[in-house]
């Protein structure tokens, strides 16, 4: 584990560059979205547990990395934390980003995919008060199926923004920095952040960035659960783990973007209500990351593969963590590592960007 061995260059925070003859040992753990929401959530969980570690903050905005590096030097002053700019949703971004990562670092031991984008989501009120009164309601308003749909656009690489940012910017970064994490000797873990509303309804493997659909944040994690599963069948041997964790129902930016402030005002009740019937309601970021923390301290060859982790509050606000069978299993009657090989396969990725515009 660790930044670099003695005499191999490494990336030292303070001094803004890489340095050679240094022996630092901490433990590298590199978080996409890590300014705000469960990211910078799980940054300060991360250090409350081990405050020896090394922090690598991937940001799309400098400013807010800065600002959260600041913060939590402030309050945890033996850690090391860094930054490197990306947007996994640009290609060139992430190219630039793993480039300067493979400079810095010798090896990651945990790497968690945890950017993500529900763009302009729209509730489906027909929806909604249907759900209200079906026996199905705890079950639709902690996964919110089939009440919400967002509007997908083309990103400047030709493909469908949320499955580039969700999935695809995220599986060309592991690809680059496949040289630091696979490591037979010492394990190294990708933790993903699915969701419960990741449905085996709303994916095709004919139309993996579900251009033809309306609701591409849930094909997108779905297509996440499949990866993960192809991950480890590919590399297990190689010393990569993959895992999937939901953290839950948080009430966040994007949630309170669904409805006007007074109509969250008018159901939160009912919402603390549902806490006692359903577990998914960890409502925080805090809570939310009950489950990425539980995954830091795991072995990661003594998880399941097809096992899904989840965040989980009881009525009286006491976190855990549960599991369950990835509804990705049932996806596996198809050719083995079919998606792994679709995604790269049909869109040919170079350092100079994607060559092709359709998936």
């Amino acid at each position: 584990m660790g930044l670099s061995t003695r005499g191999k260059p490494c990336w030292v925070p303070a001094l803004g560059r890489v340095v050679t003859g240094c022996a630092s040992m901490r433990k590298v753990v590199l978080i996409t979205g890590a300014s705000s929401g469960v990211g910078l959530a799980l940054c300060r969980r991360l250090l409350e547990e081990d405050d020896a570690l090394h922090l690598c903050l991937a940001c799309r905005s400098m400013s807010k990395a800065e600002a959260v590096r600041t913060s939590l030097l402030a309050s945890h002053p033996t850690a090391e934390v860094s930054i490197v700019q990306v947007d996994v949703s640009s290609l060139p971004s992430v190219f630039q980003a793993t480039k300067e990562l493979k400079q810095r670092f010798q090896r990651l031991d945990y790497v968690y995919l945890n950017a993500g984008i529900m763009p302009n989501p729209q509730l489906n009120i027909k929806a909604l008060f249907r759900g209200l009164f079906s026996r199905k309601v705890i079950h639709i308003f902690s996964t919110a199926e089939g009440l919400l749909t967002q509007n997908d656009k083309i990103t400047p690489d030709g493909l469908q923004e949320v499955f580039e940012t969700n999935v695809f910017g995220h599986f060309i970064l592991i690809q680059e920095l496949e040289s630091l994490l696979c490591h037979s000797e010492s394990p190294s873990q990708l933790i993903w952040t699915s969701s419960r509303n990741a449905k085996k309804s709303n994916f095709s493997l004919e139309d993996v960035q579900h251009s033809k659909g309306q609701e591409p944040y849930s094909s997108s994690k779905y297509a996440i659960d499949l990866l993960s599963v192809a991950l480890n069948r590919n590399f297990n041997h190689q010393g990569l783990y993959s895992s999937v964790v939901c953290p839950g129902t948080m009430l966040t930016n994007l949630t309170y973007g669904i409805l006007p402030p007074f109509v969250w005002m008018l159901i939160m009740p009912i919402i603390w209500l549902l806490r006692f019937f359903a577990n998914a309601f960890t409502l925080t970021p805090h809570n939310g990351t009950e489950a990425l923390v539980w995954l830091f301290h795991q072995k990661p060859e003594s998880l399941n593969p097809l096992v899904k982790y989840l965040s989980a509050t009881t009525g009286f606000g006491s976190n855990y963590v549960t599991s369950k069978k990835s509804t990705s299993c049932e996806t596996l009657g198809w050719k083995k590592h079919k998606l792994e090989s679709r995604l790269p396969g049909e869109i040919p990725i170079t350092s100079d960007g994607p060559r092709g515009r359709h998936c």
